[in-house]
């Protein structure tokens, strides 16, 4: 047996170290999701450990007759030169290390290598694929924790009976974004949320919350927050401040208790019957028969709401035990309540997912299906958290030397078809404002263009066929000159002359069109 004051000396080391690991955890990059969600889960493995040796100290140092008993083997006070303890337990170690010559690390250095183990990238073989546990605790739905996946419980949900209306997915999910605004699923009847049939739903969508949270927020104590939610609960139950749940049940509890209601009340049974021929034919019933025996053999029949009201009991009891009967639905109601307030994001995205989702096609889906299943690629492990991102633009940038054109594809054309298209040969056009054109193809398409068109109007010139390859000032306002000199100032007026049209769609210019109605052509 190990002594007791090594086993706190190694207790208070592990602590040490595993701190020193939950550090070198939190510090890690965490640009993605998975990346972020790995490095919870393994802080929260860690904390536990933490938990558990800090609980395993107290108890130590609280066993103060080991402690003494310890204390006075070690010391010795009536033989101060009696080394023969300390041989002893250092003959038992050599023992041990003769027996097991070619023992590694123990336990504990195993487990801390395990929490603080990254595979580096020169490490990684064109097979390697890195063993992903964490994925492994969800379904394809939740697309690593991402998004919930609620179509069990949706089934569940329009399933139920005596509901009024059947929701489809989306509006499912509205219902419960619903609940960061008051009680989820107030929109149920009461006969409803008091069937058994609610109460196996509500139970199974909180379980499957809590799960979900416990998977995606693993360090967050959601057990802690659901105690204080439970014990408001219990205080406004007490208070009768629960909506929905007390005033029904109170309602039936008189009928029960107050005899206002008719028919034959079988106390054993706890059923009311109409006709005094069903009760007769009921009481050779089997039910009826086990029912009367375990009455007698637990406690005193209820009373009975057709007769008069018994003296020895007070009517407040048959309230509060029909009030019991629905108070782990409501008090459910309440705690998934709290919950899906704290949901309401990954609700919304949820949905925001759904929708995207049905957008898709068949095809469409299946590819995604496919990507998901496919493992990441292996990503450096850089000290600086940008190098990453520098490394993949600089992958993405593109070798072009020769300040070739870009193609459809985002990439340089070829060389062949730079010179086939004389792409390196500059046209200067002056009334572009010096504007330079590579290639003869740009160069003719640019006269039609706004920039030259803007041109020849700050000139007070038609952008006319007539200026074609004019791409001086001077040039192109000599050549109006001449124009005007020669009688063609039809191009001038051509701009700002008026056009009209005629009932059968014809155009014609403003003198022309008078002329034809004067000679009554139009």
């Amino acid at each position: 047996m190990d002594s007791i004051i090594e086993v706190q000396r190694q207790n208070h080391e592990e602590i040490e170290r595993f701190e020193r690991a939950l550090y070198t955890i939190l510090s890690r990059p965490q640009h993605a999701h998975q990346t972020r969600l790995k490095n919870e889960h393994k802080a929260a493995q860690v904390l536990d450990r933490v938990s558990s040796r800090i609980a395993n100290l107290n108890n130590l140092y609280q066993d103060q007759d080991v402690r003494k008993a310890e204390m006075e083997s070690l010391s010795a006070p009536n033989r101060q030169n009696d080394l023969s303890e300390f041989y002893s337990r250092l003959g038992k170690i050599q023992e041990h290390h003769n027996k097991y010559p070619d023992a590694g690390a123990d336990g504990f250095e195993l487990e801390l290598a395990a929490f603080l183990h990254e595979v580096a990238p020169e490490d990684m073989d064109e097979g390697y694929v890195e063993e992903d546990s964490i994925a492994m605790l969800f379904s394809g739905e939740e697309a690593y924790g991402k998004y919930l996946d609620l179509y069990t419980n949706h089934t569940t949900y329009n399933n139920l009976k005596k509901i009024d209306k059947r929701l489809g997915y989306l509006q499912y999910l509205d219902v419960l974004i619903l609940a960061q605004s008051g009680p989820v699923h107030r929109e149920l009847s009461k006969d409803t949320r008091l069937t058994k049939d609610y109460e196996l739903y509500i139970r199974s969508l909180h379980t499957y919350l809590m799960s979900f949270i416990h998977r995606t927020q693993p360090l967050v104590d959601v057990d802690s927050r659901q105690r204080a939610v439970e014990a408001d609960f219990d205080k406004k139950w007490e208070a009768g401040e629960i909506e929905g749940w007390l005033e029904t049940n109170q309602r039936s509890a008189q009928v029960n208790g107050n005899g206002s209601s008719e028919g034959i009340w079988c106390s054993a049974c706890q059923k009311m019957y109409s006709k005094q021929t069903v009760y007769d034919a009921h009481l050779t019933s089997k039910k009826h028969i086990k029912a009367t025996t375990k009455q007698a053999a637990s406690s005193p029949p209820p009373a009975n709401p057709n007769g008069p009201p018994s003296t020895s009991t007070p009517l407040s009891e048959p309230s509060t035990s029909n009030m019991n009967k629905h108070f782990i639905a409501a008090r459910l109601t309440h705690l998934t309540t709290a919950l899906l307030a704290d949901l309401v994001p990954i609700l919304n995205d949820t949905k925001s997912n759904v929708e995207r989702r049905f957008s898709l096609t068949a095809r469409e889906r299946e590819q995604e299906l496919l990507e998901q299943l496919q493992p990441p690629p292996p990503s450096s492990n850089n000290k600086d958290g940008d190098a990453g991102a520098e490394e993949e633009e600089e992958e993405e940038r593109i070798y072009n030397p020769l300040k070739l054109p870009l193609g459809w594809d985002g990439k340089p054309i070829p060389y062949w078809l730079y010179k086939l298209h004389g792409l390196g040969v500059e046209y200067r056009c002056e009334i572009c404002s010096d504007h330079v054109y590579m290639g003869r193809k740009n160069f003719d398409r640019h006269f039609q263009e706004s920039r030259h068109a803007f041109g020849m109007r700050a000139l007070g010139l038609p952008n006319t066929k007539h200026f074609h390859e004019i791409t001086r000032i001077e040039d192109a306002l000599s050549l109006a000159e001449k124009l005007k000199q020669e009688g063609r100032h039809e191009i001038f007026e051509q701009e700002t002359m008026e056009e009209l049209e005629d009932e059968e769609g014809n155009v014609y210019n403003r003198k022309t069109y008078e002329d034809l109605k004067k000679q009554g052509l139009i």
